[in-house]
């Protein structure tokens, strides 16, 4: 299930691209020093990624008391049910008005971001990408849901990490290239995206399922033990 989390991610830059696009292009980056642009570029994704990978890191903690608690497999159905629902549903998912309870947060973010901007120190770079990684997106919560039906909190942690490593490429080719005009072009390509989405909440819905399929749809642990206890 780990490499869906940098599916995810490839195919949701797509998506990044409109929404934190316009922050990596006003990174305050030395163009002229390509070397020193590197460097600044990586900063601004290890931030964001950091944040991912603490995210996950809690999430994945939640979902590893669920695996003890039993509760695993309804864990992963309900997220796969979710991710389904969210593209399916999107007028129902709106109804709970998340958006206006996010309001502050997200003008407190964009606050820190903006005051970032305009200072060009050495760590200017990982804050702007650590705050980055904050803002709400609909993207970053499908992540979620999947760091959530993880049964540890490291492999919570790394399926946000991997999740971040997707969106690195077409987020650093916009920093790079900023004439490329990659809004426009990757229009058409998000609507893979719910595609997408829907797909992987099947196969968390199939892997919750515990039908026995290798590596799928695995037999859940529990009744591994309970199935040996009573062959003895």
């Amino acid at each position: 299930m780990l490499l869906t989390a940098l599916l995810f991610g490839l195919v949701g830059s797509l998506h990044c691209v409109g929404m934190c696009g316009p922050i990596a292009l006003m990174l305050p980056v030395e163009r002229k020093n390509k070397t020193k642009q590197f460097f600044q570029v990586s900063s601004y994704h290890l931030g964001r990624i950091f944040t991912y990978a603490i995210i996950g890191l809690l999430f994945g903690t939640l979902g590893k008391t669920f695996n003890l608690l039993g509760f695993q497999q309804y864990i992963s159905i309900i997220s796969g049910v979710l991710m389904i629902a969210i593209i399916l549903f999107p007028r129902i998912v709106h109804q709970f008005g998340v958006s206006q309870k996010l309001t502050k947060l997200i003008f407190t973010i964009k606050n820190k971001l903006g005051s970032e901007l305009k200072k060009k120190d050495n760590n200017t770079f990982f804050t702007l990408g650590f705050l980055n990684g904050f803002l709400p997106c609909g993207l970053v919560y499908m992540a979620v849901l999947g760091a959530l039906a993880s049964s540890h909190f490291l492999e919570g942690s790394l399926y946000m990490v991997l999740f971040g490593l997707g969106t690195v490429p077409l987020m650093t080719a916009i920093t790079y290239a900023p004439n490329l005009n990659l809004f426009g072009k990757t229009l058409n390509f998000k609507k893979v995206i719910p595609v997408l989405v829907v797909f992987m909440g099947v196969l968390f819905v199939v892997r919750g399922l515990g039908l026995g399929i290798p590596f799928l749809s695995p037999i859940p642990s529990l009744e591994m033990v309970s199935h040996g206890a009573m062959c003895k």
